[in-house]
């Protein structure tokens, strides 16, 4: 995959990303199809190199894996490509109000269905033990504030030791059984339309749903009430979203809950879509 000049840019994993290769190969085919099945050319580039605003009449991060794992050149890439007006979608203060994990705070603040979260800026045993207490469970999860495949992320229980958890800005919420039941449900949505959905399973005994964990995906027809809870989410965020997956998960009380709304480099499952990815170059074009 390499950079020319094309209607969409897709931003793939950086050139030292050997791990993220072969799957970001075979994905950019995958959202390539549907585009291409309209007349457009595509091409990718590292999302850590330029983006040279005549590169493209578009560019979509939606391959930029590794992100989290080197912050403060994403957020340098991000404020270079506002300056230089490329035309980003989703649009780069949507990506930057992504990136961070408090927007589920911010979220739950207007009225959505979100997975009852604490933000900190560093870990304590007093955060630990006040979370559990104001969850009411034995069990939490922590996770760093900027993350991306399960990075960092551990399950605590009370009284038990903090090993392997994010070392800065952390989130705490409570372990939900439904991860290893149910599983995760992944609503995915173009221009605020949505087009399918998939139910990611975790491996008995994990609580990480991504398929390198064993984690099991499905495609699904989701019942009303996730329906509902996805357009609240979408109501309370208020952006324009090209494409956006919202990932459901039921709560201690049964109903279910955000676990993350992704907007920047979600896999979009377009395998599972029935459209075949239609509905999801539809809304490119829409851009353009």
């Amino acid at each position: 995959m390499t950079s020319t000049t094309a209607d969409i840019l897709i931003l793939a994993p950086s050139s030292e990303g050997a791990a993220y290769a072969a799957a970001a190969v075979r994905l950019f085919e995958r959202l390539a199809a549907p585009l291409r099945a309209h007349g457009l050319t595509v091409a990718s580039q590292p999302w850590t190199d330029p983006v040279d605003p005549e590169a493209a009449r578009l560019v979509l991060p939606l391959l930029a894996w590794g992100y989290h794992l080197r912050q403060a050149d994403w957020f340098a890439r991000l404020d270079a490509m506002e300056a230089a007006g490329v035309p980003v979608i989703n649009p780069v203060p949507t990506l930057r109000w992504n990136t961070t994990k408090t927007y589920l705070i911010e979220l739950e603040g207007r009225g959505a269905p979100v997975v009852p979260t604490h933000a900190h800026d560093r870990l304590t045993p007093e955060a630990l033990a006040a979370a559990f207490d104001a969850f009411g469970v034995d069990e939490v999860v922590v996770k760093p504030q900027i993350s991306g495949g399960s990075q960092d992320t551990v399950r605590v229980r009370r009284h038990g030791a903090l090993e392997g958890g994010p070392p800065g800005a952390a989130l705490i919420q409570p372990f939900l059984p439904a991860v290893g039941e149910e599983g995760e449900l992944s609503l995915f949505y173009f221009d605020g339309v949505f087009s399918h959905a998939v139910t990611k399973v975790a491996a008995s005994g994990d609580f990480r749903v991504q398929p390198q964990f064993g984690g099991q995906i499905s495609g699904v027809a989701p019942e009303p009430e996730a329906l509902r809870a996805a357009q609240m989410v979408l109501e309370a965020a208020d952006l324009p979203l090209t494409y956006a997956r919202i990932d459901l998960i039921r709560g201690l009380e049964h109903t279910p809950q955000l676990m993350e709304l992704e907007v920047i480099e979600p896999d979009l499952f377009l395998e599972h879509a029935h459209d075949g990815g239609a509905a999801f170059a539809a809304a490119v074009m829409a851009r353009l």
